[in-house]
């Protein structure tokens, strides 16, 4: 699938944070706004708590500690930018976070608080982090927290994913040499099965498309900005080799396509040795996978003939799990949902798995309005709750 260039999911994104409440319903961090708001003059019922954000006074303003869901108001006089975390002071559990906190803007934070200890943590930019004077509350159910995720403790999942990857690019290369050797002798029918295996497998190694750099245009790319469309020269890949294979180009026409697909393929198994993902956009990539198909698979864009976009979508659900299952030992502490993600991927993959009859996978409009229907709910539900582990795993700045 084309990769979105989306941006680390992380609370003040309006968009991340209206999946994060739908997907947790209150797990983790409950909102952040941008705007001036006036405890007078608010209308959401909720009590108000304006808070300093600043090296000097950082959390000055929380001197009345009430339990329940509200609301803190943080105002940075600064001339500098910062982020704020509410957090547990001994544990280090964050309870919410603001960042972008614009020199003399306000920005809110909702949150429920109750029995324990609080502080802010303030953190500038260009300068140390300060945490400020620890607020005790007596009595009420405080909202979930999570210890932070730091580079360090995704360095090991990163490695395993990276081990993954490399094997998996192997097989890649073997099954696309397969693919070429059936062009060359001029067999379609074994090229257009093989065709669809290939692909299948470089669509299991989405996490790693960043990584692959340019290397994923030319193998997965598509003609979207190419004068040409389909005919245009700089059209490469598996989607080039798609379109001619389903829409009657000779087997001489298309063994050019699919030599260079094979070179694309095997340059990449033989950099990737040397290559290194960032253990920071692991979590990231698992969200943005399932977002990709919903972008690309299920609306039919990546299709060039084939129909084979639901299996695709089952390609990319199968790398997701690959990516959780790494960052398992890091979720299941952090990520009370963990159980109920899982079950939802298992959902998804046997929903979309049940669209393959007899060896042949139904195409997107040979759905039934009420099946299109469920499987966007269904990936939209994970797509929501995989903002979660994008958010939980995001390294975040503690000093």
């Amino acid at each position: 699938m084309p990769r979105i260039p989306v941006t680390r999911v992380r609370l003040w994104s309006a968009a991340a944070v209206a999946l994060v409440i739908a997907a947790t319903a209150g797990t983790l961090i409950v909102a952040s706004g941008r705007g001036a708001h006036s405890a007078r003059t608010s209308g959401d019922g909720l009590r108000h708590t304006a808070v300093e954000v600043s090296r000097s006074h950082c959390g000055r303003g929380w001197t009345d500690p009430a339990p329940g869901t509200q609301v803190f108001d943080f105002h940075n006089p600064t001339d500098g930018a910062a982020e704020v975390y509410l957090e547990d002071p001994e544990t280090g559990a964050v309870y919410g976070e603001v960042e972008g906190i614009g020199p003399g803007t306000t920005r809110h934070l909702t949150v429920r608080v109750g029995k324990g200890a609080y502080a802010f943590k303030c953190v500038p930019d260009d300068a140390d982090a300060v945490t400020g004077p620890t607020v005790r509350v007596r009595s009420g159910r405080r909202g979930p927290a999570a210890v932070p995720v730091t580079q360090h403790d995704l360095i090991p999942p990163s490695i395993a994913y990276q081990k993954w990857v490399g094997s998996g690019l192997g097989t890649l290369a073997k099954q696309t040499a397969r693919l070429r050797d059936d062009i060359d002798r001029g067999d379609l029918g074994a090229a257009r099965a093989d065709w669809l295996t290939a692909h299948l497998q470089y669509e299991r190694l989405g996490a790693a498309y960043d990584a692959f750099g340019e290397a994923d245009a030319a193998i997965n790319g598509t003609d979207a900005g190419l004068a040409g469309g389909v005919h245009d020269k700089h059209f490469t890949g598996f989607h080039r080799v798609e379109y001619g294979l389903w829409h009657g180009e000779s087997a001489r026409d298309l063994r050019a396509p699919a030599a260079a697909l094979l070179t694309s393929v095997t340059t990449l198994r033989g950099d990737w040795s040397q290559t290194r993902m960032d253990p920071a956009q692991l979590g990231l990539r698992a969200h943005e996978i399932v977002e990709n198909t919903i972008q690309f698979e299920l609306t039919g864009r990546t299709d060039y003939g084939s129909g084979s976009n639901l299996a695709t979508a089952r390609a990319n659900l199968d790398g997701s799990r690959e990516v959780l299952d790494r960052l398992h030992p890091i979720l299941t502490t952090r990520y009370p949902e963990l159980a109920d993600l899982e079950r939802e991927l298992d959902r998804a993959r046997s929903l979309v798995g049940g669209f393959r009859h007899n060896g042949r996978w139904t195409p997107l409009d040979g759905l039934s309005r009420a099946q299109r229907e469920r499987t966007d709910a269904v990936f939209g539900d994970l797509a929501e709750r995989l903002a979660s582990v994008a958010t939980l795993c995001d390294p975040r700045r503690t000093a």
